[in-house]
Parts: C-alpha cells; structure tokens; sequence
C-alpha cells in the first residue's frame, strides 16, 4: 500500500461522505490537504522509522490517538479488546478489579469493583496509577494501560499510585479472575438494603428479584429501602432504566441528545412502583458514575428517593460501540444525557440532598450522673403497677439506675466495620417510618 492508494481511498471515502454544496467543497479540500499530510507522515515513517513498523501497527495507533484525544471515553479496541470489554458486561472477566479513566495523561481510578483483588488491596476512587511494574503510565493510551494491567491469573503486579494528601506509594495485587455479583442484598431491620456493584446485563433482574423476596419475606413489615450505588462505575444505559423503572410508576428517566436535532431519545418509566411507594433512600459518592447517576437523577427528580450521601463522579456521556472489520470496535461518546428536569450531570455530579461523608464514629464515655431513681426515697412506680421494690438504688454501690454491668464482647471477636452513611439512611428510614405511623393513628 502506497502513499497514493492510501490518500485516494481516503479521498473517495470523504466524497461519498459529503453533500456536494459550495459550503462543503470549501471544507473538503482542507480535508483533502489535511489526509494528504496524514499520507506523507504514514510513508515516512513506514520508510524511514528505525525499525520496521507493520502498516496494521500503524493504523491503528493513528486511530487509536484520533479518538482518545477526544474525550476521556472515546477509544479504539482491536478484536482481542473488543472481546474482552463482552465477557465484562456479562459479569465475568480477568483483570484487577477496577473501572478506570484517563485524566491528565494518568489511568485514574473511578471506582474498584467489591470483593476483588483491587477492592482488598485498598484502592479508592480518585486515585491516580502513575506506574505499572515500575514503567511510566504516561504516554500510554487507557487501552494500552488497561491491557498492561491485565494479565495471567494469579501473577502479581506491581502499581504505583498518587492519592491526594499522601506521598506515592506502591500496591503489590495479584491477577484474578473477576466474578462480578452485581447485586447483593439483606435485611435491615424491616429496611430492605439492596446494593448494585455495576449495571451489567443482570443488575435489573438481580434488584427486581431481591425487592420480591423481601415484600413476600416481610409483607406490610417491610417499612423503606435503601439502594446503594456507592463505588458503582456505571455500565448498560438499558440497564439503569430498567433498575429506575422498578421504583417509579411514571414520567422520564432519562433523556439523551447527540450532536443532530432528531437524534434525541426519551426514555420513559412503565406504570408500576414494585416498592409501592415505600420511603426510599439512594446511597452515593465520587465512585457513583454514569449509569449509577442515571438512577440516582431520575429518582431525585421524581422525588421518589433522598440521595444521601457525597456528590457522585460526574459522567454523563452516552458511549456507542461501532464494530470495524476483523473483530475490532470503536467506542465513540455519541451524545449527553440529561435527568428528567434537563440537568447535564457531565462534570458537575449528583449533588445529594442530604450529604454525608463517610466517618468513624467513637462512643464518648462520661461521668456518671446521678438520677432520680438513685436518690434515697424516690418514689417507687412498680408499686402502682403491682411490682416488687428494686434493690439498691445507690448508684455509688450498683454502678448505675439498673444495677446492671456493661457485657465485654467476646475474646478475640472483631468488630463489624461500621458504616456509617449506610446508618444514617437506615435511621432516616425508620425515622420516616415512625412518624408515618404516628400520623395514621
């Protein structure tokens, strides 16, 4: 293949391409002059580069850097890829565990996946991956990062990593394969917590079938749910109306709009709340992106949920996969989506109505106080109700009003890691639950 058989096969493509007007033949001959310079650097180097390089290497690097210079998301996959970017929708795949983007030339982490080798090794959000096994990340392509960080399962590798207010530091992970459980549920008291790790094609069905199983476990007990979406970096447009359809019974989910006028689409909500409009509170933060602030904006919309919780990522870019020839595939960034108000959520988030930021919480100890039941000749309530006296009522000698001693836990039990933004959402529910029925009565 020649520089003239490359330049006129371009050449015939764009003319196909555009109308044949006064205003477009003006722009085709700077396309003309612009393929004519891509030619002369492609020759060049296939003739001059110090060694050889294939012309399929070639392509698809131009390729490649054409679309990744024009957003974050926009990228070229070849067949082996494309492949694997199908087994990770389906929920399996091998890798690290890890859903990443490319900011300032680095791979920064948008969210690790649950129970995965990344999620164990502590990586968070809004870290950044400045080295792998010891090599520079910068001027790579978040492809060629992503497939360096893939590998044999139960290799090791080493990443460098940049995490705000700390000095670098390295994380030694082992390769695994990736078994995502997207949906993972239980019981709250009578609240039904539901968590969704990433919108793959069994998200929808997998909260359907959780919230089913609690109302048929629980009937009118059931008393709110909590769906928690924290860390969750998004995934299947459909996917996230589907899981949105489940709590609303009406109106728009979600909108998008691309660059032409008619290639709008509204999707809209089918009749049937399967929550019968229990009180509802969507847990958030950074990790929250895309498909995860697709529900999180349709609900609060709606006000069909309180979102509790810190402002989510901020993707709101639709991505189609075109498939090319022999297997490869380009995802281009097609349109915006827009909440059912309108609301672009690109760069700016979903801002909860109530925010939260994850803490630890310590138990203050202090001095006991002296109550009325400790006062030498306080009236005795149990004797109206036909009770007997309580005993010792110095709270110098039993320690307290009930006389009772704190129970030590167990030796050698860990304490249940506390979590504290999934409490505050259980309290509100019950808060809102308690005051529900003091109204009715």
């Amino acid at each position: 293949m020649n520089r003239q058989s490359i330049a006129a096969a371009l050449v015939v493509m764009i003319s196909l391409a555009l109308p044949l007007t006064a205003a477009t033949e003006s722009r085709r001959s700077d396309t003309y002059r612009q393929l004519d310079l891509f030619s002369t650097v492609f020759e060049r180097v296939r003739a001059s580069y110090v060694e050889e390089v294939s012309d399929e290497k070639l392509v698809s690097a131009a390729i490649n850097g054409m679309l990744s210079h024009l957003d974050p998301h926009s990228s070229y996959m070849d067949a082996k890829t494309f492949r694997e970017m199908q087994v990770q929708t389906r929920g399996q795949f091998g890798g690290l565990g890890i859903e990443v983007t490319m900011e300032k030339g680095f791979v920064k982490v948008v969210s690790p996946i649950d129970d995965t080798p990344a999620s164990r090794a502590g990586i968070q959000p809004n870290d950044f991956i400045t080295h792998i096994d010891g090599k520079a990340v910068l001027g790579l392509s978040l492809s060629e990062a992503v497939e360096k960080m893939r590998g044999k399962v139960g290799s090791k590798i080493r990443i460098t990593i940049r995490r705000l207010g700390k000095a670098p530091f390295d994380v030694t992970i082992t390769r695994a394969v990736i078994r995502i459980r997207t949906v993972r549920s239980r019981l709250e008291g009578n609240v039904a917590y539901i968590r969704i790790t990433s919108f793959n094609e069994r998200a929808a069905s997998g909260a359907k079938a959780a919230l089913e199983k609690f109302k048929k476990q629980l009937g009118n007990k059931l008393t709110g749910v909590i769906l928690d979406l924290r860390n969750n970096p998004g995934g299947l447009l459909d996917q996230s109306i589907a899981v949105s359809d489940i709590f609303l019974s009406k109106g728009e989910i979600v909108s998008t709009r691309g660059r032409q006028a008619n290639s709008a689409q509204r999707f809209n909500a089918r009749t049937g709340d399967l929550a019968n409009g229990l009180p509802m509170v969507v847990l958030i933060n950074g990790g929250s992106a895309s498909a995860s602030e697709i529900v999180a904006g349709a609900l609060q919309d709606h006000r069909r949920a309180i979102i509790l919780g810190t402002k989510s990522f901020g993707k709101g870019s639709v991505q189609t996969i075109i498939p090319l020839r022999q297997g490869s595939a380009m995802r281009l960034t097609t349109a915006r989506y827009y909440t059912p108000s309108g609301r672009s959520i690109q760069a700016k988030g979903i801002q909860p109505d109530i925010v939260v930021e994850q803490a630890k919480v310590e138990t203050i100890k202090t001095a006991q106080q002296r109550r009325e039941a400790d006062l030498r000749g306080a009236l005795d309530t149990k004797k109206n109700e036909g009770g007997a006296a309580p005993k010792g009522g110095d709270a110098g000698k039993n320690g307290g009003a009930s006389g009772t001693k704190p129970q030590a836990g167990k030796a050698g039990a860990t304490p249940k890691p506390q979590d504290y933004q999934l409490s505050r959402a259980i309290d509100l529910l019950r808060g809102l639950a308690l005051y529900k029925s003091r109204a009715v009565n």
